[in-house]
């Protein structure tokens, strides 16, 4: 009996680790373009490019221009990778029910011990959470590397080896930790849309992504003449920016800095910036539109796994 419990996480665990396996040999490539080609495009702008700071040169602080050369070329660079991620992922995710049904692979899915709704969560969970993740680290690594070549030119490589690397780095880190801790709340509240499109491409093919958007046409002009209240429109809207508070600042207490803010001051605040933050995005979990946002995508989901099982036949 104790084999037997033992073996079974294992071979779950096993299961989980094939089906992420398949999204890395199917995608690697990809992957790896979108998260270094934008490094490489903006390490050869950086040093070429024409790029005035009016703005920040009358910051605080003994090396308020240089930290902010390095902050900004270190966020930006994570942020762009990271929307990169989130936009590939949204094409991919948007084909990912019928893609074994258009190659025939189903047949070879289905005969596996992985479970119909393994087969999805999985893929769902690498393009969605995983990879947009690993992307936010890519890009703050690289970011590292783009401050250089922007502080190198500018300033010089002395002052990129002199800037005050811990605050620098640990406040970078405590933002990205916070943007970690809020991708899967975001995915949540993002789900019914998610769900939604994906169900209208496993039904309709190609069209699936047309059909959606004329249907939340026609429902939300109906939901305006009839009702007087474009309610469709709105919980769409409203989902939208709960998505991006559950991401940062769900608080509203904002983290701008302007050229008063010493960036060390701001830096050193990052941690219990964030950190607070977050309590704040769990809280407004606590609402009907995200109860039912999540009763909407499990109903998707749930279709979705009912379809992929008549797949077979239907390939």
């Amino acid at each position: 009996m104790q084999s037997l419990s033992t073996s079974t996480p294992r071979r779950a665990a096993t299961i989980y680790a094939t089906l992420v396996r398949r999204e890395w040999l199917q995608h690697r490539l990809g992957w790896t373009l979108a998260a270094l080609l934008p490094l490489l495009v903006g390490a050869a702008l950086l040093a070429f490019a024409q790029v005035r700071f009016d703005a920040v040169a009358q910051m605080p602080g003994p090396d308020g221009l240089t930290l902010m050369m390095a902050l900004v070329a270190i966020a930006g660079s994570a942020a762009l990778d990271f929307l990169i991620m989130i936009l590939t992922a949204s094409i991919i995710v948007t084909g990912l029910a019928r893609r074994d049904v258009a190659d025939r692979s189903i047949e070879f899915w289905l005969s596996l011990p992985t479970g119909d709704g393994a087969s999805l969560a999985v893929p769902l969970f690498v393009h969605l959470i995983l990879v947009p993740a690993a992307a936010l680290l890519v890009g703050l690594a690289g970011g590292v590397l783009l401050s250089g070549v922007l502080v190198g030119r500018f300033v010089g490589l002395g002052a990129w080896f002199a800037l005050p690397w811990a605050p620098l780095l640990g406040g970078t880190l405590a933002i990205a930790l916070r943007v970690l801790l809020g991708l899967p709340l975001a995915v949540l509240w993002l789900s019914p849309l998610i769900g939604l499109t994906m169900l209208c491409t496993a039904w309709f093919r190609r069209w699936g992504v047309v059909v959606m958007a004329v249907a939340f046409g026609i429902g939300g002009w109906i939901a305006r003449t009839v009702f007087g209240d474009p309610l469709l429109s709105r919980a769409t809207a409203e989902l939208l920016r709960q998505a991006g508070h559950a991401l940062i600042d769900a608080d509203g207490r904002g983290y701008a800095i302007t050229n008063r803010t010493d960036p060390v001051v701001f830096l050193h605040h990052a941690w219990s910036t964030a950190l607070s933050d977050y309590p704040a995005a769990l809280a407004r979990l606590a609402s009907p539109l995200f109860v039912g946002a999540v009763a909407v995508a499990a109903l998707c989901f749930w279709l979705l796994v009912r379809w992929r099982r008549r797949g077979a036949g239907g390939a």
